[in-house]
């Protein structure tokens, strides 16, 4: 039974990998792309984690897996909001350059 839960899990993990890396190629501009990379990546590294919690059992290595869930859950989409929000500066100060007027091509 631990056995089905762990690789249901695991399977469920790699599909959102999966998922996010076709969405990463496959949508139109940064924004889109980096929202597929947020939210695929950080769920797929919580559905993996949670079945090395699971096939561990309840133990000192689980406990490290917990820690290292809630750094993912944090930090992955920090980073991904300060990058879009970097492009989104990026695109509007090249804007500002080229005359274009607000939000008029960005």
């Amino acid at each position: 039974m631990k056995d089905i839960v762990v690789t249901m899990f695991l399977f469920g993990g790699l599909f959102f990998f999966m998922v996010g890396t076709l969405g990463i190629i496959r949508f139109p501009d940064v924004f889109t792309r980096a929202h597929s990379a947020s939210k695929c990546d950080t769920l797929g590294a919580v559905l993996c984690l949670c079945s090395l919690i699971v096939l561990e059992g309840l133990n000192m290595v689980s406990l490290k897996f917990i820690l290292i869930l809630i750094f993912v859950w944090t930090a992955n989409p920090t980073a991904t909001h300060l990058i879009a929000k970097a492009e989104y500066t990026r695109q509007a100060s090249l804007a500002k350059i080229n005359g274009v007027k607000k939000h008029e091509d960005i």
